[in-house]
């Protein structure tokens, strides 16, 4: 039998650095605000290795050269971690003050290798 990834979770995050045109503190953020959001219990119920999974984080943002890939793959605990930077995102420019927010969003995958034809649904 062999195994193939199966995605077996996708949350979505939203982050931001107000003041500081951080990129990668936006990405943080929006990586942080996912994982928040997500609660995968499967790994301990069903005694799967959880450093078996595979993440993968995608974050946009407008200028996606001025994201650190290593500190966004730190936000992650376990697992083969893969970072994806893209144009996305949201820039608030505020002229009056001379300030730009910066706005990220973050989509976290989480794949597990799974045996064909184990955990399917009877009928």
């Amino acid at each position: 039998m062999s195994n193939s990834m199966k995605r077996i979770i996708l949350e979505m995050g939203t982050g931001n650095d107000l003041y500081g045109e951080d990129y990668t503190k936006a990405g943080v953020r929006a990586v942080q605000d996912a994982l928040h959001h997500s609660s995968i219990i499967l790994f301990r119920s069903l005694g799967i290795d959880r450093d078996t999974m595979q993440v993968e984080v995608t974050v946009g943002v407008q200028h996606p050269d001025k994201v650190d890939k290593s500190v966004i793959a730190a936000q992650i605990p376990y697992g083969e971690v893969i970072v994806n930077v893209r144009e996305g995102g949201l820039n608030v420019v505020d002229e009056e003050n001379g300030t730009t927010s910066v706005i990220a969003t973050a989509a976290v995958a989480a794949r597990i290798p799974l045996p064909e034809g184990k955990f399917l649904l009877q009928d």
